[in-house]
């Protein structure tokens, strides 16, 4: 993992994510979580959270997934939650010009979010909602 730091910044040669500091205030916000407000700590650890979970050898690997495990809770969410924010970043990074309009509630095509769990859809939305990817109980 190599997450590159400044006063004011937080990047990633792996994933195209970040983590920016407010204007005078130490407090940070991730590109893909904008709505919590995070301690570096926390900022930095959702840094690797999203390289950790872009890896896609890990899929099978325990220790891995514990590590997610746990930066996650640095964060205060599941992993799962993270699972379908970093997707929904990277749906709306893949289909941006003619899907989905950058920074609104538009709902993602089904297609694209089949096997995600995306708590604002009307039941029955996705025929078969799981917790992404990955087992869920390799999650655990």
């Amino acid at each position: 993992m190599t997450i590159d730091i400044t006063h004011r910044e937080m990047t990633s040669d792996i994933t195209p994510e970040f983590a920016r500091r407010a204007q005078r205030e130490d407090v940070w916000s991730l590109s893909w979580l904008p709505e919590q407000r995070l301690t570096r700590a926390q900022a930095h650890a959702g840094m690797e959270l999203d390289e950790i979970l872009s890896d896609p050898e890990i899929v099978f690997d325990d220790a891995a997934h514990s590590e997610a495990a746990e930066r996650a809770a640095r964060l205060g969410i599941p992993v799962e939650h993270a699972v379908v924010m970093l997707a929904q970043r990277m749906a709306e990074r893949m289909h941006h010009d003619d899907l989905i309009p950058y920074g609104t509630d538009a709902e993602l095509p089904e297609s694209i979010m089949r096997g995600w769990y995306v708590g604002t859809l009307p039941p029955g939305a996705l025929s078969h909602a799981t917790s992404g990817a990955r087992s869920q109980h390799l999650w655990a």
